[in-house]
């Protein structure tokens, strides 16, 4: 056989899995619509959906509205969630790491035993987590004392079947009324409850357990084991992806000049101002991606640190 055929039959090899599971998906959404179509013609169901029409009733004196503090913190969180992922796969997937750094055991940071060396990848990806756990913590503090919490805390037990409500109106295609200025629909609170509440605190927990400031003989390996932090971390980021590509998919699809204007302007319009700070953020994010490589890396970490080879 000859060099061309055999990297002709690799070439397809590695594009046949993917296409693969490309189709099975498609097929399996097909039948998911099918069902949930034949499902809305049920009379029990077509009550079940007069009943529970999708949202709980908002508790008296929820805020009306996004702030425009909650623009900034969606496009800081958006900007870091991207550049963690990145940065983590790279940590997972990378075998060589283009340079090491090792911090100086100087400052407001001092150990006993001299600082351990890491990948440039891992600095990185520290880094942003460290950043985004400070915007986090500006964001909750926020959510309380606005009252914002209101929107994504459930206050009532009818918010379950109003989530199966509306997660059988998104996949039947006939999606449920979006009044996200005033009431998120039950499947959208839930989502952001786990998010907010549930996901970024595992992704905090798991990754201060993986860090290699923890000494190997450590007594927290006793009931804590990096082994388990690294079984729930990689799970967590794989939600932060789907959450993310569902979330954009979503926000397009069912009025994205109103969404856009909610999330990025703060105002209840049909206007261009909200899609053009969101395109512009976009652009920012996507030269911050293009500029996380080691080149411009070095120097920034060169102020933290020693990088070598």
């Amino acid at each position: 056989m000859s060099v061309s055929s055999k990297s002709s039959g690799i070439t397809s090899n590695r594009w046949f899995k993917p296409v693969v599971v490309t189709a099975g998906a498609l097929v399996v959404a097909l039948i998911l619509v099918l069902v949930a179509q034949w499902l809305r013609t049920l009379q029990p169901v077509q009550q079940f959906l007069t009943d529970y029409p999708g949202h709980s009733a908002i508790p008296e004196g929820t805020p009306t509205g996004f702030p425009a503090w909650l623009g900034w913190q969606h496009f800081l969180n958006m900007f870091f969630i991207v550049l963690i992922i990145r940065s983590g796969w790279q940590v997972r997937t990378t075998t060589r790491p283009p340079a090491y750094w090792t911090r100086n055991n100087k400052g407001f940071i001092k150990t006993k035993n001299p600082p351990s060396k890491i990948s440039l990848d891992l600095w990185f990806h520290l880094t942003l987590d460290a950043l985004w756990v400070l915007n986090g913590i500006i964001f909750i503090v926020l959510l309380f004392a606005t009252g914002q919490w209101l929107r994504i805390v459930p206050t009532n037990w009818d918010v379950f079947p109003n989530a199966v409500s509306a997660g059988l109106q998104y996949a039947s295609l006939n999606w449920p009324v979006e009044n996200g200025w005033n009431n998120y629909n039950s499947l959208q609170l839930l989502t952001y409850f786990i998010t907010v509440f549930i996901a970024a605190p595992l992704a905090i927990i798991t990754g201060i357990r993986m860090s290699g400031a923890w000494p190997k003989k450590s007594a927290v390996n006793k009931f804590y084991p990096i082994e388990l932090a690294r079984k729930i971390h990689f799970p967590v980021m794989i939600y932060f992806v789907a959450f993310v590509i569902v979330h954009v998919s979503l926000v397009l699809a069912t009025g994205a000049l109103n969404n856009l204007n909610h999330m990025y302007a703060s105002n209840n319009d049909y206007s261009w101002w909200g899609f053009g700070i969101f395109a512009a953020s976009i652009v920012f994010t996507a030269a911050a991606w293009f500029l996380a490589r080691p080149l411009f890396l070095r120097p920034i970490a060169s102020l933290m640190g020693k990088v070598s080879r």
